[in-house]
């Protein structure tokens, strides 16, 4: 994970990035500050959108500078620290709400990269992002259609000698469910392509070893199906034969617990792990994004937290967007990024 404290910051926080100016991601980080369990954590962002969105959000909440991560442990009650970052367009606040916009992208690009800085050098414990906008970020020019993307570039300097990418998987998770993506931001008709034996099997592996930090030293993986009713016997397609149950096969032949191709429809039920109908599965690793996360969002957007598996450090995030048709009004809800707060301290 994260690297050893220097000698600079024997402290460290849990860093949050703001997320795009223009959505609700610095109005639920203001929120988050007036709960006691933002104590210890950093914003890195830009102050005079932090005091718009603590104003947004009620007032009396005051945002204060800081030079280092670690000088967060000592702001008071009710202050947001903010690690301002450099760089920043100068008129963010003329961005307005509710729309896309590329100086939010480029901002929250900016401070996604300081995290991941920071990160590496083991100045913050974990990072917390807040919600962007996958258009802001093209419109902005940066290269990377989404969160997960960009921290894979960016924890691996080496990718600019031509070394290759180190695997990451987006994993939601809530107290009920746990699902791990094989594909992400892709259409459906690429992600087919995309589901390939090799992709199927790491895949596994990085769900079973990072199975160790939520306790699990013998998770049970369940592998869904790509097709309806997966694939019926080859009925309805053939990836179940020809792909996912051979990357299976292999997976336990490595001593993986890992169990399926089993039918996407009805597999997370059987995951689901609740008072009175305890989980037949610890993991459910699911072929495309929609497959894996509605059954979780479903399940309330204000307890699921996305979570990337492989990175060399701790990264959280809330399981929702940017919610550009409420942003400024003052009343997004927090309680998503106060889960994935909660889930990187646990990790971390």
């Amino acid at each position: 994970m994260s690297a050893e404290p220097t000698s600079l910051s024997p402290r460290r926080p849990l860093a949050l990035t703001m997320g795009d100016v223009c959505g609700i991601g610095p109005e639920i980080v203001a929120r988050l500050f007036r709960r006691p369990e933002s104590a210890g954590c950093v914003v890195l962002g830009d102050l005079a959108v932090m005091r718009r969105a603590a104003e947004l959000t009620g007032g009396r909440l005051a945002v204060a500078r800081v030079e280092r991560a670690a000088d967060a442990f000592d702001a008071p009650p009710n202050c947001v620290p903010v690690l301002p970052v450099d760089g920043l367009p100068t008129d963010l606040l003329a961005a307005g709400f509710g729309r896309v916009d590329a100086r939010a992208g480029a901002a929250a690009a900016a401070c996604i990269a300081r995290a991941v800085e920071l990160a590496r050098a083991g100045e913050i414990a974990a990072i917390v992002t807040a919600p962007v906008h996958k258009e802001a970020f093209a419109a902005a020019g940066v290269p990377y259609p989404g969160h997960t993307e960009m921290l894979q570039a960016l924890a691996a300097p080496g990718t600019a000698r031509g070394e290759p990418l180190p695997p990451v998987r987006m994993m939601l998770a809530n107290d009920e469910l746990r699902t791990v993506l094989v594909t992400i931001h892709l259409s459906l008709r690429r992600a087919i392509d995309a589901v390939t034996f090799e992709a199927v099997l790491e895949t596994i592996r990085i769900a079973h070893r990072s199975a160790a930090r939520f306790g699990l030293s013998a998770p049970r993986i369940a592998v869904a199906g790509l097709n309806p009713h997966a694939g019926e016997g080859g009925l309805f397609g053939n990836e179940e034969q020809r792909i996912i149950g051979p990357a299976i096969a292999a997976a336990r032949a490595e001593g993986i617990a890992a169990s399926g191709p089993y039918a996407p429809d009805t597999v997370f039920m059987r995951a689901r792990d609740v008072p009175g109908h305890p989980g037949e599965f610890d993991i459910v690793v699911a072929m495309t994004h929609d497959h894996g996360l509605i059954p979780v969002k479903y399940l309330g957007v204000e307890h699921g937290v996305n979570v990337t598996l492989g990175l060399p450090f701790v990264r959280t995030s809330p399981d929702h967007g940017t919610a550009f048709d409420i942003a400024g009004s003052g009343r997004a809800d927090a309680g998503s990024l106060a889960a994935a707060l909660r889930m990187a301290r646990r990790l971390a």
